[in-house]
């Protein structure tokens, strides 16, 4: 029998995720859950493959015949034949190439590095919406699509807080399919979920399953947390990240970002392909900054600077509990402690470490803020002044 294993929590500026019984992959993801703060594990591992020495992974996978659909529409009355006919022109693969630098006997050395991911066209002027982490640090992107067809890409704004990235091509030549964003808002547990994108170097395949359930919060590639993201059955495997989660009519509802993985008995992973619960990034989410990322403007977001889980201040009200408060960060400056519990932000009331995260996601930088605090059964109100987050979680 595999046995939970301990993680560290990351400091961040918001509170943590309650706990799953997961163990980190890639992108780690700090959680805690309850008053008890019960530290289980949970794996969460980026969807690009990878590897060095300039050689992309392809996977040795076992293929066995399955049995054909009763028709088109399947069982869940959804025509995904349809949904894939409208929207796998407009996934690309992207391959990004960069270089890194190991230290060796010899002295320091530099490998080549390809990963591999997926996206969308979003227009048609070739900009192709993606996850960050799939190009993160690449020297050179290459896009294919479809018909063939390859392009050079470059990148024209990042976004390493809600691991969202905007690539742009030459359109010319091009026969491009943009595909239609949806809206995430209107969301519910249940509804069918498409994805296309490359799974392990199987390119344009197509997975469905249902939301599995909303509002959970993931690690960013800053080392933040994105809030309401989605979690979907619908099988996600390396190659994914990036793709689009797709609404039973086709529209881009999510970007696939990460998997979640168990531990075996020895505490390692016990597979990095899906398990049946991934993780996309909501597409409302990346719309609301879509044209700053266009235009190659930096992102911003508010900061606090507390790390917080959730607790019972009362019988009667839940907050989020102040775990740590980080050094010269707006909530030291107004007075905020450890073990001061926030039940309220700037009015609305704050029933959990979730919901602040949900509050500081509404906020914008520079924001005059009032929290109502209980602290030694003392109900106060401290004013604060919210500042932009660092560009790494500390």
């Amino acid at each position: 029998m595999s046995s939970p294993t301990l993680s560290r929590p990351p400091r961040e500026t918001g509170p943590r995720v309650e706990r799953g019984l997961l163990v980190a992959i890639a992108l780690g993801v700090g959680l805690a859950g309850g008053a008890l703060a019960l530290a289980l594990a949970l794996a969460v591992g980026a969807l690009h493959t990878g590897s060095g020495a300039g050689a992309s992974a392809k996977a040795t996978t076992v293929i066995e015949p399955v049995p054909r659909s009763v028709s088109a529409a399947g069982s869940s009355g959804v025509n995904w034949v349809a949904a894939y006919a409208q929207a796998a022109p407009g996934t690309v693969d992207i391959t990004a190439q960069a270089v890194t630098s190991e230290n060796t006997p010899f002295g320091p050395t530099q490998q080549p590095v390809t990963e591999e991911g997926s996206g969308f066209v979003i227009d048609g002027d070739g900009r192709i919406l993606t996850a960050a982490h799939v190009v993160a640090g690449a020297s050179s992107i290459t896009v294919t699509f479809q018909d063939g067809a390859t392009r050079g890409a470059k990148v024209l704004g990042v976004d390493d807080s809600s691991d969202v990235a905007v690539l742009r091509v030459a359109p010319a030549g091009l026969t491009l399919h943009p595909l239609a964003l949806g809206s995430s808002g209107s969301l519910a547990v249940g509804d069918p979920v498409g994805v296309i994108g490359d799974p392990l170097g199987f390119d344009r395949s197509l997975s469905t399953g249902v939301v599995s359930a909303l509002e959970r919060t993931i690690e960013a590639p800053d080392g933040f947390v994105i809030p309401h993201a989605v979690q979907t059955d619908a099988a996600l495997n390396p190659g994914n990240s990036g793709g689009p989660l797709l609404s039973s009519q086709g529209q881009v509802i999510a970007i696939a970002d990460q998997i979640a993985t168990g531990t075996n008995e020895f505490g390692r992973s016990s597979s990095d392909t899906s398990t049946g619960v991934g993780f996309a990034v909501p597409i409302d989410l990346a719309k609301a900054e879509l044209s700053k990322l266009e235009r190659g403007e930096h992102v911003t977001h508010a900061y606090l600077g507390v790390s917080t889980t959730t607790t019972t201040s009362t019988p009667t009200e839940q907050g989020a509990l102040v775990e740590a408060v980080q050094k010269g960060t707006p909530a030291a400056r107004a007075g905020l402690r450890a073990g001061d519990v926030i039940v309220s932000f700037d009015g609305t009331a704050i029933r959990g470490a979730s919901g602040l995260i949900d509050a500081l996601a509404a906020a914008r930088a520079g924001e005059k803020v009032q929290l109502t605090v209980l602290r030694s059964q003392r109900r106060l109100t401290l004013r604060v002044t919210l500042a932009a987050q660092p560009t790494q979680a500390e």
